[in-house]
């Protein structure tokens, strides 16, 4: 099961070697503590993971959860917390929570998860050999943006003018508009930006895009926007929008089609 991918880098990263001791059979003198940061409904697949591979919360394994509610600038602070438990190691979700830890601490080990352009970000110094102590997975959002938009075109030919949803503090969210821009404007498409980067400004962000009259909307897979995706796909649904998402989960929850990494593999699909 793929979901056990980022589990075995946790649990690499405790020192435990998956597979050669089983989990019953160690003798450890201390229970691990992980540090869980950042969106919090994202961690059931690494706990699923966890206890399949003999490693149960409260038993053999602490997690320190530090969501942020969606309010990034919180995440210096939390990642400091974990920093001074000490937990064993981190992991983030997403591209900001990713450069707290990195800015926290040079030799707890964080893993990443979902997290964007890690070069572009400075995240690791190479791919193949990422250094100092953050490891883990990316979901190549910016990377596939702008087949995004292609197939949002393949879908609905009639789409001229494309609403793109993102987060100006996210990091990551930088490249990836660059790539939908250039996409939008050898596709003769019209991107129209919508900024939301605190959970207040949905409405006000949503309300001024409608007057702009979008025939499309593309939604990123910013943590803080993914809290509130329910909504976002209701009023794309209530407006006719069709949507266009990085993530399947916005699909099961409504959305029209996604391209890019599930949240538990590796692999990149279109989900309809």
């Amino acid at each position: 099961m793929r979901c056990h991918t980022v589990a075995i880098i946790v649990l690499l990263a405790l020192g435990i070697f998956v597979g050669l001791v089983p989990a019953e059979a160690q003798q450890p003198t201390r229970v691990p503590r992980i540090g869980l940061l950042d969106y919090a409904p994202s961690w059931e697949p690494l706990r699923q993971g966890l206890r399949e591979l003999g490693y149960v919360e409260g038993q053999n394994l602490l997690l320190e959860y530090r969501p942020t509610a969606g309010r990034y600038e919180r995440l210096p602070a939390l990642a400091a917390e974990l920093v001074q438990l000490p937990v064993d190691v981190i992991v983030t979700f997403g591209t900001p929570s990713t450069l707290a830890a990195r800015d926290a601490t040079t030799t707890i080990p964080i893993v990443m998860v979902a997290a964007g352009d890690p070069l572009g970000n400075k995240l690791v110094t190479s791919l193949a050999r990422p250094e100092g102590n953050i490891t883990g997975l990316s979901i190549m959002g910016a990377e596939l943006s702008a087949k995004r938009l292609e197939l949002l075109r393949e879908v609905v030919p009639t789409v001229a003018r494309v609403a793109f949803l993102w987060n100006p503090t996210n990091l990551s969210h930088v490249t990836d508009l660059a790539d939908i821009q250039g996409a939008a404007k050898a596709l003769g498409v019209q991107l129209i930006s919508v900024e939301v980067s605190r959970p207040d400004a949905f409405e006000r962000a949503l309300a001024a895009m409608l007057r702009d009259s979008p025939d499309a909307l593309i939604m990123t897979a910013d943590p803080m926007h993914q809290l509130y995706a329910g909504r976002i796909v209701d009023f794309a649904s209530t407006h006719r929008l069709p949507t266009m998402h990085q993530l399947r989960e916005h699909v099961v929850a409504g959305g029209l089609i996604s391209y890019g990494a599930s949240l538990c593999a590796e692999d990149h699909f279109a989900h309809f």
